[in-house]
């Protein structure tokens, strides 16, 4: 069977595009996709708020077993034939001076043009991006082994449960008995709520917006939130003031689209406070934002892209355990012919509430 794949030709234009088998050397592999979860990245290069001068197979959360694979790759990567494995976004060269220090998000060799999810469709292989039957695995690939325990929809969470426990925790090196806030309780909010508790945090708020945030703020407790707080009604500093006296140690800001959320994460935190900025704003405008209170408050604001593969594996032991209920996550499982919908719902382009947890599938 020829691999298959949905090319993104141009905003909101996908293509059902057959390609050749690659041919694999001793430094590459060959992943058969199963599962790949989606983020806002996803619909945010649907719609074109995040765009590209070629076309491109989506798709950066994947999981999938090890179709083939070169004797040099295996040894590489620690990993053999039929396993099943996650893929890491970013690619290493494994050589540069970024690379060595551990910061391969900044390799000099690779970068946005070679992540998963974002490749040339007509360059090489073609095969780099989750929406498909197949994924190219070339010498700077990282995988990471999957624990039997784990089915490959709920396994697609190593990402997001990976950016929670980075952004919330290893970033602004929460202690235990600390306060923390998070705005935004997708699954990256609720998935640094959990990293948080893990890490010990003595209380856990967690924010959102209206109606369409109403469910996943009702699931949060069960993600360690302690406080859930409905920002079209309440203001969530005096509700957390009122509940434990004071403000934040840490707060977390992981809303997209939300340019409000800046002056609300500013004051939420305490003096002497930590703020992560791992939403993008998709807008100039920082309405309520006074830049003199990072001042005031001497703030220490820490910008968050990506994850990295120790979080990743600290991500996957974390889902295994099962500690918390991410297998239970209200989620939808979309296949070539209705990955579009979902999408749509997600950037807005069509009416409804988008699930928790968007996965993609071949089928």
């Amino acid at each position: 069977m020829m691999p298959t794949g949905l090319v993104l030709t141009s905003p909101r234009t996908f293509e059902r595009r057959h390609f050749a088998m690659p041919s694999i050397g001793p430094d590459e592999g060959l992943l058969r996709v199963e599962a790949c979860g989606l983020c806002g990245t996803d619909h945010e290069q649907y719609s074109g708020d995040i765009a590209s001068s070629y076309a491109f197979i989506p798709g950066h959360e994947v999981v999938g077993i090890v179709e083939e694979i070169g004797e040099g790759a295996a040894a590489r990567w620690g990993v053999s034939q039929g396993q099943r494995v996650a893929v890491e976004v970013f690619q290493s060269c494994r050589e540069c001076r970024n690379c060595r220090a551990g910061v391969y998000r900044r390799c000099s060799t690779n970068g946005l043009a070679t992540m998963v999810g974002f490749a040339d469709a007509d360059n090489g292989p073609g095969l780099g991006g989750g929406y498909a039957t197949h994924l190219y695995l070339g010498p700077d690939s990282m995988l990471l082994d999957i624990a039997d325990s784990l089915d490959p929809v709920t396994a697609t969470l190593f990402n997001p449960v990976g950016a929670g426990i980075r952004w919330a925790v290893e970033l602004p090196q929460t202690k235990p008995g600390d306060v923390v806030a998070i705005l935004g309780p997708g699954v990256r909010g609720l998935s640094a709520a959990a990293a948080a508790k893990e890490a010990g945090a003595g209380f856990v708020m967690v924010t959102g917006l209206g109606e369409r945030d109403a469910e996943r703020l009702a699931l949060a407790p069960a993600f360690g939130a302690d406080l859930t707080v409905d920002v079209s009604r309440d203001d969530p500093v005096r509700v957390l003031r009122s509940v434990v006296g004071g403000k934040a140690d840490v707060v977390v800001d992981v809303t997209a689209k939300a340019p409000a959320a800046l002056s609300q994460a500013i004051g939420l935190a305490r003096v002497g406070g930590t703020v992560v900025l791992a939403g993008v704003r998709g807008s100039t405008e920082t309405p309520g934002f006074d830049p003199d209170h990072i001042v005031y408050k001497e703030l220490q604001i820490l910008g968050a892209l990506g994850v990295d593969i120790g979080a990743y594996r600290q991500a996957i032991d974390l889902l295994a355990s099962g500690r918390y209920p991410f297998a239970e996550l209200p989620r939808r499982v979309a296949g070539f012919d209705d990955i579009e919908s979902l999408l749509q719902i997600m950037a807005g382009d069509r009416r409804g509430i988008p699930p928790i947890h968007g996965v993609f599938a071949p089928r």
